[in-house]
């Protein structure tokens, strides 16, 4: 089993920034695939940005070119950087990481967005 336990996450108003971070620890061997996935009140789960090892990435088309995700290997955590944020990212964050192709999620982080 993975576990993952995030950090980060609180109010900020519209246009800033902040940063989310992902540990994971456990059985924590052939993690392919790290990142974040958010979930608004009444909407379905969508993707955020996801990294695989190989450093490929995938960002959400809503977040394009605001929010960066980086992992460090050496520590197996995932950081998401979100800058110029907005009322609609408003959401519970979820890390996730893909490992022999089961998917592991942590409990969440609430960003709220306003002002």
């Amino acid at each position: 089993q993975v576990q993952l336990v995030e950090s980060g996450g609180g109010l900020v108003e519209p246009g800033g920034s902040m940063r989310l971070s992902c540990q994971a620890s456990g059985s924590i061997y052939s993690i392919h695939v790290m990142g974040w996935y958010r979930q608004a009140p009444q909407k379905q789960r969508e993707l955020v940005a996801v990294i695989s090892t190989a450093g490929n990435i995938n960002y959400g088309g809503s977040v394009q070119g605001r929010f960066t995700i980086s992992r460090a290997d050496a520590k197996y955590t995932v950081n998401l950087q979100m800058n110029s944020l907005q009322p609609e990212d408003t959401a519970v964050y979820y890390c996730t990481v893909i490992q022999k192709g089961n998917n592991f999620w942590g409990q969440g982080t609430q960003v709220t967005v306003s002002s």
